[in-house]
Order: structure tokens, then sequence, then C-alpha cells
């Protein structure tokens, strides 16, 4: 049963059981389209006011046609395919994750830990925001960044931020760290989750809600990706989202979450001014068929590009090995691109456990 049970959760990462196929059609062929052509003659914020985004008890997504949940695909991907990057799997290190939070919590300002995986600390004055919070082990894939300080022992999150329900990013054994009265900021949905950890502090957004917290302003933003937990009820039956943070320190923060390539950073960067952009870039390999789901190296140096950030760093790597890529590939790729560019200097590189200062 518990094998049972795992293999469900790790199918929700690539929407591998037939179940979703059956329970999780976002429309048929022609009624994708039609949603496709109307948003994209609509700008984001009018794309959310119309909520072209909303479906009939599920949530659409207005960037892409792509339909998760094929299991054909995923068995060519693990079965058939050729996957170039295996001689280098050798070479992947294991690298304990040890952080100083002491040091940390003496710091002014804005700074930004890097736990493991998508997991971030955001110390924006006095105040903790942690997003994504994974701790531990994630089903059957290798942790190649344990945690080795106490978990007890880092700050109490004032907010924790949520960008979808993919299980390496709502993990319930990592919130269950936290007292169930700690305030969670994540999109639409996602009750169930919640109501089984005891956490009723929440705050829902849709696409650009905000929640406001004095000088402090959380905003959710669309993204190209999707969500699901329970392959058997199939995907997106809650939303997913980007955040821009707008700290009190007076800078901002904009965290992609899981995202593909889509042609609306520019607007968001025209929208707000962004002093740190911070991407997921990991499982980016093989295109064909990780694409319609995450960036790769190239497609987050252009999206950097076209949100005007003022530095770049990339997360979401060296921890789980969810793509053919080795986990230590992305910053090596990262910094390729960027050196390609001549914006070698905008990038900051974050081994895990270490903390970036805004300045």
């Amino acid at each position: 049963m518990k094998t049972g049970l795992a293999f469900g959760k790790g199918s929700t990462l690539f929407g591998l059981l037939p179940f979703s196929i059956a329970c999780g059609r976002s429309g048929t062929n022609a009624e994708r389209e039609e949603i496709l052509r109307n948003a994209a003659q609509l700008t984001l914020t009018e794309i959310a006011q119309r909520k072209l985004h909303h479906g009939k008890g599920m949530f659409l997504n207005p960037f892409s046609a792509k339909e998760h949940g094929n299991m054909w695909r995923v068995l060519r991907w693990k079965i058939f395919g050729n996957n170039r990057f295996k001689s280098f799997y050798k070479d992947e290190p294991t690298v304990p994750v040890k952080i100083d939070w002491d040091s940390m919590k003496q710091q002014d300002g804005c700074g930004v830990t890097f736990i493991k995986h998508a997991c971030i600390m955001i110390r924006d004055l006095e105040s903790c925001l942690l997003v994504d919070p994974v701790f531990f082990g994630l089903m059957w894939f290798t942790d190649f960044s344990p945690l080795v300080f106490d978990v007890n022992r880092m700050p109490r999150p004032d907010h924790i931020l949520i960008t979808h329900g993919h299980y390496d990013h709502l993990d319930t054994s990592s919130l269950k760290v936290f007292p169930n009265k700690t305030h969670v900021i994540s999109p639409l949905g996602y009750d169930s989750a919640f109501e089984s950890l005891g956490m009723h502090n929440r705050t829902q957004l849709d696409w650009f809600d905000a929640y406001k917290e004095g000088k402090r302003e959380i905003i959710l933003l669309p993204c190209n990706h999707w969500t699901m937990r329970n392959p058997f009820v199939g995907p997106n039956r809650s939303l997913w989202g980007s955040f821009l943070v707008k700290g009190a320190s007076g800078f901002n923060i904009f965290i992609s979450g899981d995202t593909a390539s889509f042609d609306r950073f520019r607007e968001i960067g025209e929208t707000f001014r962004i002093d740190l952009a911070i991407f997921n870039l990991g499982a980016y390999e093989p295109r064909w068929f990780m694409a319609p789901s995450h960036l790769n190296p190239v497609e987050t140096v252009k999206a950097f590009m076209e949100l005007h950030a003022k530095k770049l760093m990339v997360v979401h790597w060296g921890t789980f090995r969810l793509g053919d890529e080795p986990v230590h590939f992305p910053p090596l790729d990262i910094k390729r691109e960027m050196k390609k560019q001549g914006l070698l200097d905008r990038l900051v590189h974050l081994d895990h456990g270490q903390t970036f200062h805004l300045t």
C-alpha cells in the first residue's frame, strides 16, 4: 500500500497515471484553442480580470495547449528514451546543507537564503518568508542535499508561500514542522492538503490578487504551468503561479515557481521593478518532454532579460534529479548562458545554505 501511494504521488510530478487522462481533460482541442486565441489578444491583467483561466471545476492554462497526463509520453521517456546524461551521474555530489541561522537573524535589510530544491527563506526587515518548504526526501528520489541542521532552529516564518501543488513544492511532512497557526499564502485551492494539517490561517490568491501587510505586498502572478496532487482526480483542480514580493525593505523579488517559457515575461517586467529574479531551473531535459513544464537555461536567460531584472538567481537544482540532467548541471549551464549574453556580473550564484544580501 505504501509503495502504491508513493507511486501515485510520484506520478503527479509528470501526470503519469492514465487516471489523470480520464479525469483531467481541460476541454476539447477546439475549446483549448479558443482560450489561447482569446488570451493572445489580452494583457495578463485582462486575462485575470476576465478569469479566462477559470474552468468548470478546474483551472485552465491560457498560455499553452499542452495536455498533461499522457502515460505513453512518460513511458517513452523513461523506457525508450536515449538519456545522453547517464555517464555524468557518477559525478553528482551529495552536499549536506548547513546554515548559520544566528548570523542570518542578525542581518538587516533584505536577504535570500537558498535552503534546498526550490525552498528559499527571504528575510525582509524583521519578517521571514519561506517559499515552497521541502526539507526531507521525495518518494524514491535520491536526496543530494540532505539537511544537517535542526529544522527547529530555523527562524519561524511569518508567512509560508506555496507556488503550486506538485509534491516537490507542497510537502505536508515539511509543513508539519511549523505551528499550524502559521500563515500560508497560496494560489486558490489546496483546501484538502491544508485542512489535513489543521492549517486554517490561510490567504488564497487568484492571479494579480495581493496580500498586503504594512509596506510589504505579495502578489500572485500568472505563469505557464499546471498542477496535480491526486492522479485519480486529475490535474489543475487548484491554481498555480509566480510571486512578486514587494518588500518592506524596498526591494522587489520575483519568484518564478515552476514555469515553462511563455511570451509574457516582458509584460511583467514592464509592470513591476524587479531587483532580484529567482527562477526555478531544473528538470529541463529532455526538452521534448520537459519544455511544456520547465524552462531550460537558454529560456531562463531570455526570460530574465525580458523581465529587466537587476539580478538573476536560480534554484530547483542540486537536490532531486527529476529530469535527465545531473543535479549539478543547472548552475554550470546558466553561468555559460549568462556569459554568452555578457550578463555574468548580474548572476547570483548560491550554493545550498548560502545567503545573498540585496543592496
